[in-house]
């Protein structure tokens, strides 16, 4: 058998080896995912997971973030009533005054959640609820338990103890405790946004703030109107414009401090600017170990040795970026074009103008691309840093999830953040336009 033939087998038996790799990796590969998807399954109890969801926490969750909702309140100690919106004191309503579906007459209060469905809070803190679909609800606290017209086996928006009794339905929620009997009735928007109701401008169209008569004698009503708005002490659109502002400076200091202080770090990292193989191996260390924390981590760690504040954050996000920048800027000084070096320093110019007009427009488009890129980033980063060391949006974003009842509030801050990046995002593109392309 001659050589060539011999040549031939042993690439068809190698190819066909190659094939029957190739083959087994294709079925083995899905396998593998497939093992591991099935124990994630079993591992993080996902059917227990299923099973504990609360639908009727979240429906609620949602419809708060994009409704109001007017409290009406009943104080079972000592009879009084008081109608506010949300259940905040700048919400409340002058005592005697509700709205056009409250019915307040004296010991007896008729509130019309609409749909058909009455609520009436009787004398002896009894409740009445009238549900077209359903029928007539009573009850009332005697002593320190509620007695009540229900029996049997209850359904699923109709939640009863002896210490309490709530109800849902699609109109609003009506509860009695001990304490309190109180009716929620929601209405869809963001009430109070603009204006609250102790503000004069309350319930004035925009056309009339601009066109219409005087409504505070001696003042411009744009003036008075934009006054109200700005210190709403509902919605507080001062501190959360001054909160906006914060997050934003945190990651300006951060990410473009970094890039100071990286630059010149860069130089020494890099191969062929520093000859000393010691200096180059501490400095990508010294850059694996900013980088390798976490911001968030950085951000605890600052936080318990300087206190919170916008500049703890600040602080974080410099010392996160400054081991990514060090990478990225020594690993493109390391691949500039050397010609172009070897030319500045051929018309005998000094060291540093080598530097400034050989190697920097080298790596100038690189340098501004990254460090825009990361300050977009930092922007979003910064808000969840602002909730850990007290200072941005981000703190107002906690303290609303917290209280777990002004999720409107959350809503409006999300979109605000959301808004932020947008802008961010094309002031970035924009100057990326300017300084990189020229345009």
């Amino acid at each position: 058998m001659s050589t060539d033939v011999l040549s031939r087998e042993t690439l068809y038996a190698e190819a066909g080896r190659m094939f029957q790799r190739k083959k087994l990796m294709s079925f083995a590969l899905p396998a593998v995912i497939l093992v591991y998807l099935a124990y994630v399954f079993f591992a993080f109890d996902i059917p227990g997971l299923a099973e504990r969801a609360r639908w009727d926490n979240a429906q609620t969750l949602m419809s708060d973030t994009y409704s109001y909702k007017t409290h009406v309140t009943r104080d079972n100690r000592n009879g009084e009533v008081t109608v506010a919106i949300e259940g905040e004191r700048k919400g409340t309503y002058d005592t005697g005054s509700a709205p056009d579906w409250v019915d307040l007459n004296g010991q007896t209060t008729r509130i019309d959640l609409g749909g058909g469905q009455i609520v009436t809070f009787l004398p002896n803190n009894a409740l009445r609820f009238d549900i077209p679909s359903y029928g007539v609800i009573e009850a009332a606290m005697v002593g320190r338990s509620i007695e009540s017209n229900l029996t049997g086996e209850l359904p699923d928006w109709i939640s009863s103890s002896r210490s309490r009794l709530q109800i849902t339905t699609d109109e609003g929620r009506v509860s009695l405790t001990r304490n309190k009997t109180e009716a929620f009735n929601y209405f869809v928007g963001w009430e109070l946004f603009w204006f609250t109701l102790d503000s004069p401008y309350h319930g004035h169209s925009l056309f009339q703030i601009l066109f219409g008569d005087q409504i505070v004698n001696g003042q411009s009503n744009l003036a008075g109107a934009w006054h109200d708005f700005w210190y709403n002490p509902m919605w507080h659109h001062n501190m959360v414009a001054w909160a906006i502002f914060e997050t934003i400076l945190m990651a300006f200091l951060g990410t473009f401090g970094a890039a100071v202080v990286s630059l010149p770090l860069a130089f020494l990292a890099a191969k062929n600017f520093a000859p000393l193989m010691a200096v180059r191996f501490a400095l990508r260390r010294v850059f694996d170990l900013f980088r390798g924390i976490d911001g968030l981590i950085w951000t605890i760690i600052l936080a318990r040795a300087f206190g919170p504040g916008p500049m703890t954050g600040a602080l974080a996000i410099l010392l996160t970026d400054t081991g990514s920048f060090g990478k990225m800027f020594s690993e493109a000084l390391e691949n500039v074009d050397g010609k172009q070096i070897e030319g500045v320093a051929s018309t005998g110019a000094a060291k540093s103008h080598v530097y400034r007009f050989g190697v920097i427009p080298q790596v100038t488009p690189v340098l501004l691309s990254q460090v825009l890129y990361f300050f977009e980033s930092n922007t979003r980063s910064a808000t969840i840093i602002g909730a850990i060391t007290g200072g941005g949006i981000g703190l107002l974003l906690t303290q609303a999830m917290l209280t777990q009842k002004d999720w409107e509030e959350v809503t409006y801050y999300i979109i605000l953040v959301v808004l932020m990046v947008m802008v961010m995002d094309t002031v970035s593109s924009w100057l990326r336009n300017k300084l990189i392309k020229g345009e």
